[in-house]
């Protein structure tokens, strides 16, 4: 009784060992969590990258009975253009990104005939500077070449080319954005007194679907499933306006030239005067042709 005792419980134990074993080598990679598992949020959110994008309402050229062509400028320093400064979702990584990947096409000219390629862009975003170093092996001084990139928060504005228009069937004025430019200057251009300028220009039809998958930051409510597209067609930024069409051409800036002999410089104040005056035309357009 005792020696069938024994071989049971050895056999037991082997068989408590084997199944440890053959449990261990059936544990394969396939059956850690996939990267899927570990995500930063209660669900994986899906709907902006698989919603689908309503295209322009076709508009014909005959039911355009009047437009003008207006520039802004959207400075993201204030308030409601926080979300243009976001260190995750900020639009001037979501351009980059867009590029890199060869979804959009970027220009270097406003009116969008001068499309850049790749060589160019990289010439724009990078630039070599040369600093000296002191090499204390050889205990002399030596010449470095070094690469800085334009970083996002470098960038402080963005310059907006739309149409105003009267659409004569529906009787509505009506907008279109065109173009999208981020606004950048090197640090010694600024100390040389060249203003900021656009780094390059994207076409905003094209980008629209594009930017209709990446999201906006909204301070009231993260889940809220606003894209850059969304922010651009529903006007959800503040801008001043930068040049408005004119026979010469001219920006706002050209119509006001400081005044030497003046101890306060009032440009800037009246080009935001000219600014808001522009902005109440486009207004009170509409509502002038319904006026009885």
């Amino acid at each position: 009784m005792k020696s069938f005792l024994i071989l049971f419980f050895v056999a037991s134990f082997v068989f408590m060992a084997d199944s440890r074993l053959i449990a261990q080598a059936e544990k394969t990679e396939s059956s850690l969590p996939s990267e899927d598992f570990f995500i930063d949020d209660v669900v994986d959110k899906r709907l902006i990258v698989e919603n689908r994008l309503m295209d322009y309402q076709p508009i014909r050229e005959a039911d355009i009975a009047w437009e003008v062509r207006i520039q802004r400028v959207i400075d993201t320093r204030e308030k409601l253009n926080l979300p243009f400064r976001s260190e995750e979702l900020n639009l001037f990584s979501t351009l980059i990104e867009l590029v890199n990947n060869e979804e959009i096409t970027v220009f270097s000219d406003e009116k969008f005939k001068s499309p850049m390629t790749k060589e160019d862009i990289d010439k724009k975003l990078f630039s070599l500077d040369t600093i000296e170093d002191f090499d204390y092996e050889t205990y002399t001084q030596v010449l470095k070449i070094v690469k800085n990139d334009i970083a996002w928060t470098d960038i402080f504005s963005y310059r907006i080319k739309e149409i105003w228009f009267f659409d004569k069937e529906t009787s509505t004025m009506r907008q279109r954005i065109l173009g999208i430019a981020p606004i950048y200057a090197k640090p010694k251009e600024i100390e040389s007194g060249i203003a900021p300028y656009p780094l390059f220009w994207v076409y905003y039809p094209e980008a629209r679907e594009s930017l209709s998958k990446y999201r906006v930051f909204n301070e009231s409510n993260d889940i809220a499933p606003m894209t850059w597209t969304d922010l651009f067609d529903a006007r959800v930024f503040t801008s001043y306006i930068y040049k408005r069409s004119n026979v010469l051409d001219y920006r706002l800036k050209d119509y006001y030239q400081p005044n030497p002999e003046s101890e306060v410089d009032m440009t800037g104040i009246d080009m935001l005067l000219h600014s808001d005056k522009i902005k109440n035309e486009l207004f009170n357009f509409e509502h002038d042709l319904w006026e009885y």
